[in-house]
């Protein structure tokens, strides 16, 4: 794509990197076919191409940009697809965070929006606090007519029961193993993870206890800042990025670490980005880049290790059939797509994979809150194609998409969960 960006606006570090993001898409339309969105409505403007389009202009020239522009924008769930599909390399995700923080610039969002998104920036990231709305929200839900639409929409998301607040990440610990260590590591406890569902972080140190690996969790890494960050809050992001990488880098000086875990896969695509994030940060830049480099998803340690000397020998008809849901940012982001389903085999399910896996279910952080038409229908596409498996019951790696799709007669529970059950641990059905 050929750019027009003047001298004085290539003195930004950051417009730099967006003309050069910019410079190397072909226009192909590859990217259509793999678009969530392009594929729901058809639209040029919703396709990463389009999109593409729009942002050079919100970048080069803004004192042309329409509101359209930013509907179309908000419209895209950061996905990217398009990234494992672009044939030139083009950097989507980095181009559209550095465009959205410019359209929130030059068009002010509504005021009900603006508030929408510093609310969910002010508690999700916060586990208590997400906690408490949960169950206050039970208290709104008969009085949800009354209410803006965007309220209304938010509290048909927030699941009605509330489990427990998960006591992992609340405080410093050590989950120590049983037997010799061979390996230690920080473990993020994640935010809304432990809100929703605390079993998540159970099964894992279980898991891992089994394995040798001794664990710690630091109550100063309580959020990654993905979701703030998403929304363009990003001094709410930054400042739970710093307290995390602080902490963990205290912990590497200190008795050290051979990984940073995380069983989420939105955050570990987070996380992994810290060192392109903090880059122009000379206290946190080499820290950052340190600690981008040593973090793991979960799937990428068991796999590291192996898991067959604590898999228990499966019935004769094996454990049951579960279906593979593929996150967003664990294949696109992280690109791990095959090992979480080679682990399942391993302990003794059969795996199967639903119709288009590279297509979203619809959750992308909070986006089913902010664009909850566009959210609903991937998401009734996705769970049809995983009731099509025939399965029992289904495996993800995200918390935000095992809220999303999980229902009654097809339950969504954590990869992690299911190697925890096949090794001595609860049935997580």
């Amino acid at each position: 794509m050929q750019t027009h960006f003047t001298a004085e606006q290539l003195a930004d570090p950051k417009l730099r990197e967006a003309d050069a993001i910019l410079r190397k898409c072909v226009h192909c339309g590859f990217c259509t076919a793999t678009c969530p969105t392009y594929v729901m409505t058809g639209d040029e403007r919703d396709s990463p191409r389009g999109r593409i389009w729009m942002l050079r202009e919100v970048l080069e020239s803004p004192e042309t940009v329409s509101g359209d522009t930013g509907y179309h924008i908000d419209r895209c769930l950061g996905c990217l697809s398009c990234m494992s599909t672009c044939p030139s390399g083009v950097d989507y995700g980095h181009l559209v965070e550095i465009g959205r923080e410019k359209l929130d610039e030059i068009v002010p969002r509504r005021l009900i929006d603006r508030m929408m998104r510093r609310l969910l920036a002010m508690t999700i990231p916060h586990a208590g606090r997400f906690h408490a709305l949960l169950r206050l929200s039970r208290l709104a839900r008969p009085f949800a007519a009354l209410m803006p639409a965007q309220i209304r929409a938010a509290l048909k998301k927030l699941p009605v029961d509330v489990p427990p607040l998960d006591k992992v990440g609340a405080s410093t610990a050590r989950y120590a193993p049983s037997g010799k260590r061979v390996k230690r590591v920080a473990l993020l406890a994640g935010c809304a993870q432990r809100a929703i569902d605390p079993e998540i972080n159970a099964s894992t140190i279980r898991v891992l206890n089994r394995l040798g690996v001794e664990v710690v969790v630091r109550k100063e890494a309580y959020c990654c800042g993905a979701l703030a960050h998403h929304i363009g809050e990003t001094e709410a992001a930054d400042e739970a990025a710093r307290q995390s990488l602080l902490a963990w880098n205290d912990e590497i000086n200190g008795e050290g670490l051979d990984a940073i875990i995380v069983n989420a896969s939105g955050c570990g695509t987070m996380v992994k980005d810290y060192g392109h994030l903090f880059k122009e940060d000379a206290r946190l830049s080499a820290i950052a880049t340190h600690i981008s480099g040593m973090t793991l998803d979960i799937s990428q340690l068991l796999a590291e290790i192996g898991i067959k000397d604590i898999v228990q020998v499966a019935p004769e008809t094996g454990r049951g059939t579960i279906a593979y849901h593929s996150a967003c940012s664990l294949q696109h982001g992280q690109k791990i797509h095959d090992l979480p389903q080679q682990l399942l085999r391993e302990a003794g399910f059969d795996v199967r994979q639903p119709l288009n896996p590279h297509l979203c279910c619809g959750s992308a952080g909070v986006y089913n809150i902010l664009q909850p038409e566009m959210a609903d229908g991937l998401r009734q596409r996705k769970i049809d194609s995983l009731q099509a498996t025939g399965a029992i019951a289904v495996a993800a790696g995200n918390i935000g998409c095992i809220a999303q799709l999980d229902e009654t007669g097809l339950p969504v529970r954590h990869t992690v969960q299911f190697i925890d059950w096949a090794s001595g641990g609860p049935s997580p059905l």
